[in-house]
């Protein structure tokens, strides 16, 4: 296993807070943590190369924050390999960079520099479905004993396949379970004299099509408690408010509609989910 876990840094509480979590899953996972720390370009959006004099005291500043990174994977997982690497670029072009050879890259949910009327850093949300590995999110509680891996599993084949997959791989690594949620939308037509009877028949197709969908993995991961539910609402609603007594929320980065936001469910939770988002891409 030679690809490491990556984890940015730029010295923030919500940083640090994202190594300590990235170190417990090196130790997990049984690969090496890679910390980055990216110096971010100034000007105009222009490419930022840094004169003699900026070069020393940049360098200076960034090793501290990498050191203080590495004393905190030291000490949340003694036994796991640490390396450190200061770029001079974008931290999300640094990152984006970096996937390409990570199982994972973690992030804070927020960072130095942002407004602190904002729940989700910029870095963060530029990742957000844009990584060619999955990529977690450390907000909210991480409370190791809660041991519920959630997913929110979308039907799509090729995805629910992905996220379905990283989610039992997961909760056997943690010792834990999984609650698979795919929610359903009631159409206007629903709400008139038949409503129940429609209500009931809608429901059980879409339990029928997440059985169908959670099989395969119940039949693989035969130790592994699932819990299947399939409410009636919105996905980002229905994610969150079962977020706070899990372990960690894994979505997919789909677009959802044809007119709506790449990653509109991805970008939803990890805005305000109460435990750690992974987003599989």
């Amino acid at each position: 296993m030679t690809n490491p876990i990556v984890v940015g840094t730029d010295g923030s509480p919500s940083a640090e807070h994202a190594v300590e979590w990235a170190a417990a899953e090196a130790a997990r996972r049984r690969r090496r943590l890679h910390i980055v720390y990216a110096v971010q370009p100034r000007g105009f959006g222009l490419a930022y190369c840094p004169g003699p004099g900026d070069v020393a005291w940049l360098t200076e500043g960034g090793e501290n924050i990498l050191v203080r990174a590495a004393e905190l994977a030291a000490k949340a997982a003694p036994d796991i390999t640490v390396t450190t690497e200061l770029a001079f670029e974008a931290p999300g072009y640094a990152l984006r960079e970096q996937a390409g050879r990570a199982a994972e890259v973690v992030v804070g949910h927020r960072g130095l520099g942002g407004f602190a009327g904002l729940l989700l850093g910029s870095t963060s949300l530029s990742l957000a479905g844009h990584t060619s590995c999955p990529l977690i999110v450390v907000r909210g509680g991480t409370d190791d004993e809660r041991k519920e891996v959630l997913v929110g599993v979308e039907l799509h084949e090729d995805e629910s396949t992905r996220v379905l997959e990283y989610a039992f791989e997961t909760a056997a690594i943690r010792g834990g379970w999984v609650r698979a949620v795919h929610t359903w939308e009631a159409p206007p037509t629903m709400f008139d004299g038949a409503y129940p009877v429609n209500a009931r028949e809608a429901l059980s197709a879409a339990q029928n099509r997440l059985s169908d969908a959670v099989a395969p993995w119940r039949n693989r991961y035969t130790d592994i408690r699932v819990i299947e539910e399939a409410p009636s609402g919105q996905p980002v609603d229905e994610l969150v408010k079962r977020s706070d007594r899990a372990e960690l929320l894994v979505v997919g980065s789909h677009r959802r509609g044809a007119g709506g936001h790449v990653g509109s469910i991805s970008h939803g939770v990890i805005h305000h989910s109460e435990c750690p988002v992974a987003v599989i891409p």
